[in-house]
């Protein structure tokens, strides 16, 4: 089968727009969570979350007129304005331009999200209520889909063109579908990764009402989201999107593109349990980072860390590290575990996408972003949590988990880029 490389990546995070606001504020070791400023929250349990900064005073702010057209920008809901920013980045790093017509026939787009429009289809139905029209185009700026319709209309991909819908698996999915799709040879290039944006009243209330997020935080924010630690008390809502240029590598080799790393392991598997819960004994964590692992042919201790979902539930993580410790049982020394929602918070569908990218950095820096405020963390017989604020090692191989509601697991292997 054919190699599956990566040569562009764009990040909209609550860090910042840009790679490069992104790795540095991840190795100085500063948290984007805050009291939430989108509406007023005191009256919610849940009074905190990960914002994308919006403000133009603050360095790698999001400012949508640089990357959409003004007349566009009221018409669609940020899901989709982050994935337009984050696409233009990944496509300038590439080196891409928009393709034209045959060779648009073998590039496609895949982007997962979770929840889509969610606050564009809030404000709608509380406009509608009070006697307003609906907008000609409030469906097409809600719908998942539309990120990945957006992105293909706007760079002439002609190719594969849908969304995955997994709940936090969602931008795994789709990175793994597109994978798939150039290893079988029925694409060239796909252009994939996740977006989200769900920092809403009824997004925070939702998810607030089935026990899910953080609620003993909202005075300390930045103290918040704590994967791993005794004092975690649920997960922190975070926004953004993740895109990456895949190619197939003779493809990108023949153009001159500069390869960045390489994709070479997807698993997969359910826990057939329970809609929010994980299956108890990590079983199905478990297979999920062991089918990616066969996937890539590479063994189990050439795994140098694991990028963990660690989203600071208190059963999620628990039984995320049992799965790891199970696995990786005989890794001498143990496994090098890392949770980037410690800085970042839950970016739903749109966390597998972020986390692959900040892996695939950390795998070109060998330098690996530190968890933050563990105090006291799960105790684990195979697991090194990363503590200081960088670790500075040899890294060739990085395991990237996603788990979601419903339990759907996905388990991602990037590599370094060896062109033997």
């Amino acid at each position: 089968m054919k190699r599956v490389v990566v040569t562009g990546m764009g990040l909209v995070t609550p860090l910042g727009c840009g790679k490069e606001a992104n790795w540095k504020n991840l190795i100085n070791g500063i948290s984007g969570a805050g009291r939430i400023t989108k509406f007023d929250p005191s009256d919610f349990k849940c009074q905190v979350a990960c914002e994308v900064p919006m403000d133009e005073k603050i360095e790698g702010a999001f400012i949508p007129e640089k990357f959409i057209e003004k007349k566009e920008i009221k018409k669609i809901d940020d899901f989709i304005k982050f994935s337009m920013a984050a696409a233009q980045e990944a496509y300038k790093e590439s080196a891409l331009n928009k393709l034209d017509d045959p060779e648009s026939f073998r590039a496609g787009c895949i982007i997962g999200s979770g929840m889509g429009g969610l606050p564009g289809i809030e404000d709608t139905s509380i406009a509608f209520k009070n006697g307003k029209k609906i907008s000609p185009f409030f469906i097409t700026g809600r719908i998942i889909n539309m990120s990945s319709g957006y992105l293909s209309i706007k760079y002439n991909l002609k190719g594969p063109n849908f969304s995955t819908v997994s709940a936090c698996a969602s931008s795994a999915h789709a990175i793994g579908e597109s994978y798939r799709l150039i290893q079988h040879g029925q694409a060239d290039i796909m252009v994939t990764g996740g977006s989200e944006a769900t920092i809403s009243p009824i997004g925070i209330a939702g998810f607030a009402a089935c026990k899910a997020l953080s609620t003993n935080f909202n005075d300390t924010p930045s103290q918040s989201s704590r994967p791993f630690d005794d004092k975690r008390d649920g997960f922190v809502m975070g926004e953004g999107a993740g895109i990456l240029i895949l190619e197939e590598m003779q493809h990108a080799i023949n153009r001159n593109a500069k390869i960045i790393a390489e994709i070479t392991g997807y698993g997969m598997s359910s826990d057939a349990y329970h809609y929010t819960l994980p299956e108890p004994t990590g079983e199905g964590a478990m297979r999920a980072m062991q089918n990616a692992i066969t996937d890539s042919d590479i063994n189990f201790e050439d795994i140098d860390y694991i990028n963990a979902h660690g989203t600071s539930t208190p059963s999620g993580d628990k039984v995320e590290t049992q799965a790891i410790d199970q696995l990786f049982a005989n890794k001498k020394g143990g496994i090098n575990v890392v949770s980037n929602k410690s800085y970042i918070g839950h970016l739903l569908g749109a966390a597998g996408a972020v986390e692959a990218i900040y892996s695939i950095m950390s795998i070109n820096s060998n330098k690996i972003p530190c968890n933050l405020n563990l105090e006291k963390e799960i105790e684990t017989k195979n697991i090194n949590f990363v503590i200081s604020h960088s670790s500075d090692i040899n890294i060739k191989n990085v395991l990237s988990n996603s788990f979601g509601f419903g339990g759907t697991n996905v388990s991602l292997v990037l590599t370094k880029y060896d062109n033997n």
